[in-house]
């Protein structure tokens, strides 16, 4: 067994993160944000959600929430407050039982007179233990158990009061309850002290817990967190009180001069209530609960369930994260391990350290507004993992090319890949003859043989230029339909393929519902679904056709997503006019426009979704009359359609 050299120590970490643990990964958490995002919501809300959702490794804070209510739940229907009243009545009848056997076979009038006396003690619990005080107990077993309920209220009153002190105290001398009666005695003095505000008070305090120290295990620094601990326990035990019917709490009251034998542990304890609940009146000592189990439970042990319930409503609070300015950093890391065990603080760090991680990477950033919105880097993000996503889809189709060779009668990229069926790229003639002496080597020599495996081919890609804009259809069908958030991906992974591929190629995306609008990516991503009447493709046609003149040496490239046929088109005055179903004049003025794109040489292609029979015929019309073809993919293909005909399309 290995050892630490001589002056080092070994131990858990505690400062922050732990700096040996695999980084955060944050590609599988932007995606579920970017999904919330393109669906309406928004980059803050979308981040809550997630945290609330957890991911694939870690549960997130509604499970969490979700444990700490049945961890409530489960306490109060498992336990009772009656525990030491119960004790107390079963040591006194058994007190009782002993001294009645040792009564009975002695027949003088003094047994006599005893037995009448234990016949005649109060129906009460209290009421019997406080007549039997000065009763001169003939059974030496009924004496004991009589002493034994004078201990255990003593051990359950301090306890109740100051936690483990029943463990502490498991056998009491007349010795250890005087130095009880010290303590309080010396603990009520420097509470006066503090109140008062005396100058050594800290000198005081010093003094204190070098005396009394021992039943102080917390080991609080000063009179304030002696203070914090002890009213924090004293609430609990008020509140306890508070949960029992009026019949128990008069009980203990009674039974708390019994405490010890000593009646003035008891004052000192009611003092002891009175100047913490004076010093910290913020505390709860007001409410209660119901508690309805089988289980009893002592004074300390109901204290103890108490300020767990506490512990847990403030849990539940953290992880609820609804207060203003919440962070995940707000959790009580020892309190959710106390009560749900360290699984569930390794649940929390992580996504503590997701949510630093995803505000520290600059992902979100402030818009004008104030609001918060997806960084270009996390755009990035989000077009490579959709392109991703589209590129592998095209590969699991049989029969057709990888998109990566769209580029093959194009310049070299300086990089080069594996061959593959079908290529028509030059060898990449030194790295695959490497290959081939590599793989020789490795099996053992012999003569240099080539294989297919060996052969990589030169990389290359178009570098003619293209003007592309892309139309999507906003109107409320695509969102109500479930196309809302295909159209987006599909659009950010063509413009994550234009800006990595065909870094020259000028790329507009265009919206239209009503109206039609020139947007950048990162508002269209954050565009939300709105309800309004009307498809305007003359107008988005107009608007691509703008962006195709300002590009007279691109080869033009229009792409349109819709799932409705025209019903609005633009007046002369700028005004959008509707009308279902579509009037000629807005088919008129739609197809004029595809025909202008026509004489520019830009073929229309339209990605119908949906089985609209009056759609298929209009955009079956528009790709006749513009050189172009219809496309009906399935929503979950549309990115690979849009990805497919755009590099098909620059490729012609």
């Amino acid at each position: 067994m290995s050892t630490a050299p001589e002056g080092w120590s070994y131990g858990p970490w505690h400062e922050g993160p732990d700096p040996l643990a695999p980084p955060i990964d944050l590609r599988e958490a932007l995606d579920e944000i970017g999904r919330e995002v393109m669906d309406g919501a928004s980059p803050r809300s979308a981040l809550e959600e997630l945290l609330r959702r957890g991911t694939r490794n870690t549960r997130g804070l509604d499970e969490m929430t979700r444990r700490v209510w049945q961890r409530r739940a489960e306490i109060q229907r498992r336990h009772r407050l009656d525990g030491t009243l119960q004790e107390v009545r079963r040591l006194l009848d058994e007190a009782l039982d002993a001294e009645k056997r040792a009564l009975f076979p002695d027949p003088s009038d003094d047994a006599r007179f005893a037995e009448a006396q234990l016949d005649a003690l109060p129906p009460g619990t209290a009421a019997a233990v406080r007549e039997l005080s000065e009763y001169p107990w003939r059974s030496e077993e009924g004496r004991d158990k009589y002493d034994q309920i004078r201990d255990l209220l003593g051990r359950e009153m301090l306890d109740a009061r100051f936690e483990g002190m029943k463990q502490a105290l498991q056998s009491t001398s007349q010795e250890d309850v005087e130095r009880v009666h010290q303590m309080l005695a010396d603990l009520n003095a420097l509470l006066d002290a503090h109140a008062r505000g005396v100058d050594d008070i800290d000198e005081r305090f010093d003094e204190f817990m070098r005396r009394h120290g021992e039943f102080f295990p917390e080991n609080p620094r000063d009179v304030d967190e002696l203070v914090d601990a002890l009213a924090a326990r004293a609430a609990a035990a008020q509140r306890m009180l508070n949960s029992m019917s009026a019949e128990q709490r008069a009980e203990l009251a009674e039974l708390a001069q019994q405490a010890f034998g000593d009646p003035r542990i008891g004052q000192q304890l009611a003092g002891l209530d009175a100047r913490l609940q004076a010093m910290r009146p913020g505390e709860d000592w007001t409410s209660s609960a119901r508690f309805r189990g089988q289980d009893p439970l002592g004074l300390g042990e109901g204290a103890q369930a108490m300020q767990d319930l506490a512990e847990l409503d403030a849990l539940a609070e953290q992880l609820a994260q609804s207060y203003p300015g919440a962070r995940l950093e707000d959790i009580d890391l020892e309190a959710l391990e106390r009560q749900l065990g360290p699984d569930a603080g390794v649940d929390a760090r992580r996504l503590s350290e997701l949510e630093r991680e995803l505000r520290s990477q600059g992902l979100f950033e402030r818009a004008p507004d104030g609001s918060l919105r997806l960084t270009p880097k996390a755009l990035r993000r989000l077009g490579e993992t959709a392109l991703s996503d589209i590129v592998h889809s095209l590969r699991g189709k049989t029969g057709e090319r990888q998109t990566e060779s769209a580029g093959a009668a194009g310049e070299p990229t300086g990089a080069s890949r594996p061959w593959q069926f079908g290529d028509r790229e030059p060898w990449e003639v030194s790295r695959t003859v490497r290959n081939a002496v590599l793989r020789t080597a490795s099996t053992g020599g012999g003569a240099v043989r080539l294989d297919v495996s060996d052969v990589e081919v030169v990389e290359t890609e178009l570098r003619s230029r293209a003007a592309v804009a892309l139309l999507v259809d906003t109107s409320w069908s695509m969102v109500s339909e479930g196309r809302w958030l295909p159209m987006k991906r599909t659009a950010l992974a063509l413009h994550q393929l234009i800006s990595t591929r065909f870094r020259n190629d000028a790329l507009q995306l265009i919206t239209f519902g009503r109206y039609a609008a020139s947007v950048e990516l990162p508002e269209l991503v954050g565009l939300e679904g709105v309800w309004e009447q009307g498809t305007n493709a003359h107008h988005a046609l107009l608007l691509a056709g703008r962006h195709l003149r300002r590009h007279p040496d691109a080869q033009p490239v229009v792409l349109m997503v819709t799932d409705g046929e025209p019903t609005a088109h633009l007046e002369p005055d700028g005004t959008a006019e509707f009308d279902y179903p579509p009037q000629p004049r807005t088919l008129v003025k739609t197809l004029s426009e595809v025909d202008r794109l026509a004489k520019m040489g830009a073929s229309v292609s339209v990605f119908r979704l949906g089985d609209d029979p009056r759609l298929a015929a209009f955009v079956d019309l528009i790709a006749r009359r513009s050189g172009g073809r219809v496309v009906a993919p399935e929503v979950d293909g549309l990115g690979a359609a849009v990805i497919s005909d755009y590099l098909r399309t620059r490729r012609r």
